[in-house]
């Protein structure tokens, strides 16, 4: 997903007590630290590195504390080169949010709330430039898929934090099952779902073998997955969607030169690309392009 939506906690638990992680020490202060002894300091950063660990300081405000964290820390530690890897950013992510609130529960829940408010506040006013923010990216993206996706149950594959299941539990037409392979999101969105009364189901699973029946939802939703995926497994993502959905299938991909590694993308879609694996379901499917590529598949 653009700039670090899929920021998937695959090795680390999200609600554990901040301060623990073996790799990365994080803190909030204020005023910002004393840039002299620093290896770098960013607009939000400053950056230590003490033997193997690495030591960082911020300046969040709890009302700052949303998912365009994603992209400032993509776009001031990792594009130049300071930090690298997915699992380096999950665990630097994860504990930026907890050192802003105490409580990692509700740090986190800080976290959706303002997230979910300001996406819609870009689909109600789209910003003049949404380059900066990885929110307003990718809320046209949610708009969209939320239009698309019919009435009935709703299989949502590789769910990551889960703001698209979110959206769709609001929707008194929908129900929805979420997935990831990463546990600790799932046990996140669990707990978030229930501080906004919501129950949702989720199921922790590799999204080419769901353990449901053929057939058990009306729509699957694979949005800014299959850029994580080797081409032959995102065929296998696409099969999987195809056995488990009566009516259709919906699937997102971002239009990029290169796959961007900081947020484990393996690999890149063309117009062209969608239209082939299209033409290998039999089923009609239409390839749009609205903030990258779309695949659509009408079983109906």
């Amino acid at each position: 997903m653009s700039a670090g939506e899929r920021s998937a906690l695959h090795h680390i638990d999200p609600l554990s007590p901040h301060g623990h992680d073996p790799m990365v020490t994080v803190a909030r202060h204020e005023p910002p630290c004393d840039a002299r002894v620093a290896v770098t300091r960013t607009e939000h950063f400053c950056l230590h590195r003490r033997d193997h660990r690495m030591e960082i300081t911020h300046w969040f405000r709890p009302e700052e504390l949303d998912n365009n964290l994603a992209g400032i820390l993509a776009a001031e530690l990792f594009a130049p080169g300071w930090l690298s890897g997915v699992e380096v950013f999950e665990r630097v992510f994860t504990e930026v949010v907890q050192s802003v609130i105490d409580d990692p529960l509700r740090a986190w829940t800080t976290f959706y709330d303002n997230t979910l408010a300001r996406i819609r506040e870009c689909g109600a006013t789209p910003p003049s430039d949404a380059s900066h923010s990885s929110i307003a990216g990718f809320a046209p993206v949610y708009e969209r898929v939320l239009r698309l996706t019919p009435p009935g149950r709703v299989l949502d594959l590789g769910s990551c934090f889960g703001f698209l299941p979110l959206l769709l539990a609001e929707r008194a037409e929908h129900s929805v099952i979420a997935s990831d392979l990463a546990p600790g999101s799932m046990r996140l969105l669990e707990a978030v779902a229930a501080t906004r009364g919501h129950r949702m189901p989720t199921l922790v699973c590799d999204a080419t073998q769901v353990p449901l029946p053929g057939g058990t939802v009306d729509a699957v939703t694979a949005i800014h997955l299959l850029e994580h995926l080797e081409p032959a497994r995102g065929d296998a993502v696409l099969a999987e969607a195809l056995r488990l959905a009566r009516r259709h299938v919906i699937i997102a991909v971002p239009y990029e030169d290169e796959p961007n590694d900081a947020f484990g993308h393996v690999r890149t879609f063309t117009p062209h690309e969608l239209h082939r694996m299209g033409a290998t379901t039999g089923h009609p499917y239409e390839v749009t392009d609205h903030h990258g590529g779309w695949l659509t598949i009408s079983k109906a």
